[in-house]
């Protein structure tokens, strides 16, 4: 099969390099791809989002399957654009434009979830039709509280206040200036929930699931989770308290409903669900979903997945999953991300790469390079995910940390503590 993957980062090289293995695979092309990804199949100068150019490649290639990564060409409807007539034979691994609200609106995903019972904390949503009731709804509201942007905001549209103060600045803010753009018009009021979180990932047909590798990921820059948050500064796998009880409970709670829920809707979904959960005195709840992988978790997930994905992907388009068994490899993986100095914040861009070619032991996935002439340069905010494969999560951890000392470059930053509450 000629496969064509939608994205640039961890998570696409991830799936890169867990597609390649694939004995199904005959071509790989990546658009626009990274460094990384340039060692498994082909970059191509493409943005995810520019449907008509993504159209003519795959015509023009015959490609037999699209496999999207990010969220945003999802959103905008991609799996819809691929059901015209000269497209409709191609595999699209990805929910359509209905099913990709259940990121894409904050709002949308809520109503959903109290209607299908599915556990998760109480809200209201306002506008600025009714943003006098929104000031007196937040003057009363329990802290911390948290406000979320109801569209995409590039991970940054969810602020936890501390106090009515911050609660009121942040609402003004999100809708009367509108911080977000048209992805803060309406906002999400919550509950704040107190527990530990945790990844569930599930591939979906439509009517069965495989439920893949759960991971945990770390948000904060600081070591023991303090500062600012991020897109992620590692991850592992599995997670401790992620027992058979607690999985039990997330799949009749949490799955189930959410599938029959699409399918009660009518709402085409083949491809990834990724459950942000949160862990409350045992008890699962649904903190947001994302209708693709996330990164860095990607990067511990795949490693662990002993399944050709390609073949589980043909299964998907087939709505034939509940005939494979999804297999876990029984080792911890953890990925530990090299960050670019000031990130989260201003970070400078083009910093020299060095040691990528001493290492062993880890797998390195690239999140934000590019080359320049005969060098790898920093291109991002995160720049590079060091990901190892151990009989426990603290070797683990320490190889990765070992390979992230060995590679260098201006600014280079990296949390030593990730899996720490395990260890």
């Amino acid at each position: 099969m000629k496969i064509l993957l939608l994205g640039s980062g961890g998570r696409e090289h991830a799936l890169a390099w867990k597609i390649a293995q694939s004995k199904l695979c005959s071509e790989l092309f990546i658009a626009p791809g990274n460094p990384g990804t340039a060692t498994l199949g082909t970059n191509i100068s493409m943005s995810v989002n520019d449907f008509d150019s993504i159209k003519f490649f795959c015509i023009e290639h015959h490609i037999n399957m699209v496999v999207v990564g990010p969220e945003d060409p999802l959103v905008l409807g991609i799996w819809d654009f691929f059901q015209q007539e000269e497209l409709k034979h191609i595999i699209v691994i990805g929910p359509s434009k209905k099913g990709a609200q259940l990121e894409g609106s904050k709002a949308f995903s809520k109503k959903f979830m109290q209607e299908e019972h599915i556990p998760t904390a109480a809200y209201q949503e306002f506008t600025a039709a009714n943003y006098d009731a929104g000031i007196a709804y937040l003057k009363q509201h329990a802290l911390p509280i948290v406000l979320k942007a109801d569209g995409l905001a590039a991970g940054k549209g969810v602020v936890i206040a501390q106090t009515h103060e911050e609660a009121l600045q942040t609402f003004h803010e999100m809708i009367e200036e509108r911080k977000f753009g048209d992805a803060s018009a309406k906002v999400v009021v919550e509950e704040f929930l107190t527990g530990i979180e945790c990844s569930v990932f599930v591939l979906s047909d439509g009517k069965n699931y495989c439920l893949l590798p759960e991971a945990k990921d770390y948000k904060r820059i600081g070591e023991g989770d303090t500062g600012l948050n991020t897109g992620g500064m590692g991850a592992i796998s599995p997670v401790p308290f992620v027992d058979e009880s607690f999985l039990q409970k997330v799949k009749n709670k949490i799955i189930h409903p959410t599938l029959s829920g699409l399918q009660k809707r009518a709402i085409t979904y083949r491809g990834f669900i990724f459950f942000g959960i949160i862990n409350v005195q045992n008890e699962p709840y649904v903190i947001e979903y994302n209708c693709r992988m996330g990164d860095p978790e990607t990067e511990v997930v795949m490693p662990r997945l002993n399944n050709d994905l390609v073949e589980m992907f043909v299964h998907v388009a087939n709505q034939t999953l509940d005939t494979i068994t999804c297999q876990h490899l029984n080792q911890h993986a953890a990925t530990v991300m090299l960050v670019s100095g000031g990130y989260p914040e201003d970070y400078a861009k083009g910093k020299v790469i060095e040691g990528l070619n001493q290492l062993s032991g880890s797998i390195i996935f690239h999140a934000g390079t590019k080359s320049e002439q005969t060098n790898v340069v920093s291109n991002g905010g995160r720049v590079l995910a060091v990901t190892s494969l151990a009989s426990n999560l603290a070797d683990a951890v320490e190889q990765s940390k070992l390979n992230a000392s060995k590679i260098t470059f201006e600014g280079k930053y990296y949390r030593s503590d990730i899996g720490y509450e395990f260890i």
